[in-house]
This record gives C-alpha cells, structure tokens and sequence, in this order.
C-alpha cells in the first residue's frame, strides 16, 4: 500500500492517511468511527474462485429451464430471459429492462469484469483498461438485485401454485446458488489488490 495515499470518510469527510493493515484488519475513522477501509485474508483468490463459479451458475441459469408449468396435460417450460419478455409483450418495457439490468446484466458484467481483472493480477500481469473497468464494476454493484430479481420470481410461484403444477428446473437452483455466490464475491473483495497495482505501475 502507498503509504503517501490518502482517503476521507465517506461519512465526514475527515481525512486520513492509509497505511497498511494486518490479515483481516480494520480501519476506522478517527471522528466518527464509520469504517474506511478493510483488508481481507487470500481476497484475491477467493474472489476470482467465486466469481469464475459465478459466472458458471449464470449460464446454467440462462441455459437451462427456470420452471415447467403443467396445466391440464399441457406443458411450458420457461427461462429467466422468457419472464422479462413477458413483460415486454404485455406492456411494460421499462419495467422488462429494468429487471434485465438490476437481475441478470449488472451481476454479470460485475462477476465477468472481476475474471478479467483478477485473473491476469494472479500471474502478475495487468489486463488492459483495468482502472476504468474496475471503477464501472464498484459502480455497478449496489444496483445488482438478484436477490430482488428472485423474490418477484418466488412470488409468481405462490401465485402460479393453485393453477398449475410447478416442477422447479435445474436453472431455478443455479440461480439460488447464484444470490449467495455474487454476495460473497462482493463481501471477499479487497479493493486495494487493484489499485496497488496501478501505484506499482506508476
């Protein structure tokens, strides 16, 4: 860490110089207590492991059946793309991309972007665009709502139980596994492991 770097509490503005922490240390503001920065034991490994699973889940998720629907002999499988295209067709295109963006592209493009970062950084390697790319994706993760996204769909299943039999497809338990995967890259990433190397650099 560049011990000349300086960071201000994004709750008072304070000031402070960075300095290294320990494995799993903390840093507080001096002021007000809000916490400034954090660093995390093999962030680098452990995010790239998840983030690579991650990406996996979304494809089972997108390639496989979300739910089959069996109503009077008849079958329907459906997908997770087929549901926001529902929604187009019935009128609601705002809505349809709005679930497009906060439930399946933000969390990709976070989960693609961290492999692309992250990788080439694990064989010491920089990949290229790597700042501003890494700043879309901090951007971008607060408006990731798969967990959102999956609430809405469970929704639908209480609602779809009375009129139809409901088997759960293989996607629907990709996408649950999904939720806690995409959490857990967010929470094991260390911050710090991407712009120390951009100082390296300079």
């Amino acid at each position: 860490m560049n011990p000349d770097a300086y960071i201000a509490c994004l709750e008072c503005d304070l000031l402070h110089r960075r300095r290294p922490l320990p494995p799993n240390g903390v840093a507080t503001c001096s002021r007000c207590g809000a916490l400034l920065y954090r660093t995390r034991r093999n962030s680098l490994d452990r995010t790239l492991a998840m983030a690579i699973c991650g990406v996996i889940l979304f494809i089972v998720a997108n390639v496989y059946p979300f739910l089959t629907l069996t109503y009077e002999g008849q079958e329907q499988e459906t997908t997770l793309i087929s549901g926001i295209i529902a929604l187009y067709h019935q009128g609601m295109p705002v809505l349809a991309l709005l679930v497009l963006a906060t439930g399946i592209f933000f969390p990709l493009l976070e989960l693609v972007g961290l492999t692309y970062i992250l990788l080439p950084l694990k064989y010491n390697r920089k990949p290229w665009g790597m700042a501003p790319i890494f700043r879309v994706i901090r951007n971008l993760q607060p408006w990731g709502m798969t967990e959102v996204f999956l609430l809405g769909i469970l929704v639908s299943i209480v609602k779809l139980a009375d009129m139809a039999t409901l088997v759960p497809g293989l996607a629907l338990y990709a996408f649950l596994i999904l939720i806690f995967v995409v959490a857990a890259t967010s929470a094991s990433l260390n911050p710090d492991i991407v712009w120390e190397q951009l100082t390296v650099d300079h």
